[in-house]
């Protein structure tokens, strides 16, 4: 049929104006750019790695592109606008909204239950041993925050040891220096501290803290909103996640995914899944009702805002409340 014979009648002229707008309404729909979620290497965060590589987000029925970087990295570019969420710690959640980067907790991963460690050089046993001494640690994130804990329940105080501020992944050549008495960091960097000194220990980790260090996806508010059936179905695959790793038939696999991830042998990588607690939904609802102290969500950020404000990471307490957001586990969980 040639445009004039096309024209000639009242239905084909609808079809030209209703068919095509009917397309492209359809291609816009289909034309909806991926969830961007920035991770790094953590095991929680790593753990996103089995959907990934498993298709499961694909089965869910949401396109999602995750982007790797260093975790600092990732901090920046959320706060950049070039991902629509970060996976970070509940505090530095906090940190990068009191910077402009606002953001809305949908969901937890997980808790450090051992991998954030103060690691001491040799004949140094114990938090109490560091007095006079020289710890380092990245200034105002998890660490700090750790050790400081720490001292206090030794009865210790900030200035009873003297802070050396460095970045985290230079820790294992600022403990093998000599030059500090211990440093704080995390797995893997924790374990390559310790091999970088022979007889290094650790005297105090998150293990001793359980919920101080909550880690999160965090959405930037307007993507949250905007399209929240598709981060539902994001949260609701994490539930598939935790069952994989923790299923002792499936484990060897899914550690098998996530070492490649990140370059260690499997082996190595089991015993940083120990020093991790992989929070289910369920589990997570539960830690997201509001309460004090550290068994809550709400609790761990207040006592993080406190540390914030106290340690001049930022000037003004944030509106704790306000970056918590239950209702995306909840439906997920429906």
């Amino acid at each position: 049929m040639n445009r004039k014979s096309f024209g000639s009648t009242m239905k084909h002229l609808l079809a030209r104006v209703i068919l095509p707008a009917t397309a492209a309404l359809a291609f816009a729909a289909q034309a909806a750019p991926p969830l961007k979620i920035g991770y790094s290497d953590w095991p929680g965060w790593v753990a996103w790695q089995v959907a990934i590589d498993k298709g499961w987000l694909k089965e869910a029925g949401v396109a999602v592109d995750f982007e790797w970087f260093d975790y600092s990295a990732s901090m920046d570019a959320f706060s950049a606008g070039k991902i629509d969420a970060v996976t970070m710690t509940n505090g530095d959640a906090l940190v990068t909204g009191a910077a402009g980067g606002k953001s809305v907790m949908i969901m937890l991963t997980d808790y450090s239950n051992g991998n954030d460690m103060i690691v001491a050089k040799p004949g140094i046993k114990s938090l109490k041993d560091l007095k006079g001494k020289k710890v380092a640690v990245e200034e105002g994130l998890v660490e700090h925050l750790l050790l400081l804990n720490g001292l206090k329940k030794m009865g210790m105080k900030e200035s009873d040891v003297t802070l050396v501020n460095a970045k985290t992944n230079e820790m294992p050549q600022v403990l093998a220096s000599g030059d500090v008495a211990a440093v704080g960091a995390w797995q893997p960097i924790s374990g390559q501290a310790m091999k970088s000194l022979p007889g290094s220990r650790p005297v105090y980790t998150s293990a001793n803290e359980p919920g101080l260090i909550y880690d999160v996806v965090a959405v930037n508010p307007v993507s949250a909103k905007q399209r929240k059936a598709e981060w539902v179905k994001v949260v609701k695959v994490w539930d598939k996640v935790v069952k994989y790793i923790n299923d002792p038939k499936t484990q060897p696999d899914a550690v098998k995914i996530m070492a490649s991830r990140v370059g260690v042998a499997p082996a190595a990588y089991t015993r940083f899944l120990k020093g991790t607690k992989l929070l289910s939904l369920e589990e997570g609802k539960k830690v997201m009702a509001k309460g004090p102290g550290f068994g809550s969500l709400y609790g761990s950020s207040k006592v993080a805002d406190d540390f914030n404000v106290a340690n001049g990471v930022y000037k003004s307490h944030q509106d704790v409340d306000g970056y918590i957001d239950p209702s995306f586990t909840d439906a997920a969980l429906k």
